[in-house]
């Protein structure tokens, strides 16, 4: 059974904290060869808040340029709420050679405002943006605004929008959600690893998890599993789902590190403010991957070398 997955892009950065293109070069490669069908940069977990206006442009400019055209990549385009500020940003983004500019549900409109309010901030995004196809990306930061089926079948509907990645981590607002939208061009992505498989055979489109920042080889395996009720599959997807509890601890941190015992050369620096990288976070961690190269040996699933 096939699904895409689009994994959200990190910004790797040096030691004084300045983007490294070098190593966001060879990460890029590190996910196309490792399953994903599309990517996903300048996005949360890429630290689109700590980056600066034309840091995003030229991080998103140097992903696309590194595909080449082989999959498609989207980026973040809305930044405060400003509509006319976003709509600006999104042609610039748009402008680096994506085919889809991401919204941040919470960029829309605040959190005391309701859902008519966000729709008619949408509505004017849609006009302003004539020919970009569109995503909504339900962030947590600096909030969390859920779409409802309603305005998620509104969207829909209007033809512009294709991608939402949902985080409600709820299979029954995915359920809902996935109803809204059937006729339409918008496909849900799930960012959930515990309801993710579930969400799949519901109708989601596929992934766009945090997980791909570890072990995306494990995603590419379900996508690859022609039955994705088998014991092989319920089994791994059972540790990754125990995996998902500790890898947002210190994230994105976690992750360079991860990748860090992988074999890449990325730096551990973050601009993002997370807790303290602790002994015992490192011994965790070292045991995570432990796990991970015995599962991958007992899968058969060929991890990527550097």
């Amino acid at each position: 059974m096939n699904f895409e997955s689009i994994p959200v892009m990190l910004t790797p950065l040096k030691s004084n904290g300045a983007v490294d293109y070098e190593v966001l070069s060879r990460l890029t490669e590190f996910y196309i060869s490792t399953g994903s069908t599309g990517l996903f940069t300048n996005c949360l977990s890429g630290e689109m808040f700590e980056l600066s206006e034309q840091e995003r442009l030229d991080v998103t400019r140097a992903v696309v340029a590194q595909v080449n055209g082989r999959q498609q990549v989207v980026a973040t385009g809305t930044f405060g709420y400003d509509q006319d500020k976003q709509i600006e940003f999104i042609k610039k983004i748009y402008d680096t050679g994506v085919s889809g500019v991401i919204i941040n549900s919470n960029q829309l409109a605040y959190e005391s405002q309701t859902d008519d309010e966000w729709k008619s901030n949408a509505d004017k995004i849609i006009k302003g943006t004539d020919g970009i196809d569109l995503g909504v990306y339900e962030c947590p930061v600096p909030y969390k605004r859920l779409l409802t089926p309603e305005v998620t079948k509104w969207l829909g509907e209007t033809g512009r929008f294709k991608f939402v990645k949902d985080t409600s981590c709820d299979l029954e607002d995915i359920k809902l959600k996935l109803k809204a939208v059937e006729g339409t061009p918008l496909g849900i992505y799930n960012a959930n690893i515990a309801t993710g498989l579930s969400s799949i055979k519901e109708g989601a489109k596929g992934f766009a998890s945090t997980s791909s920042n570890f072990y995306p080889e494990f995603i590419n395996y379900f996508s690859e599993s022609t039955d994705l009720d088998s014991s092989e599959v319920n089994r791994l997807n059972a540790f990754i789902t125990v995996f998902d509890t500790l890898i947002h601890v210190c994230y994105p941190v976690s992750a360079k590190y991860f990748l860090k015992k992988r074999g890449m050369n990325i730096d551990m620096f973050t601009r993002t403010k997370v807790d303290a990288f602790t002994y015992q976070n490192y011994v965790k961690f070292d045991q995570l991957y432990y796990v991970f190269e015995e599962l991958a040996e007992e899968y058969g699933i060929e991890v990527y070398k550097w």
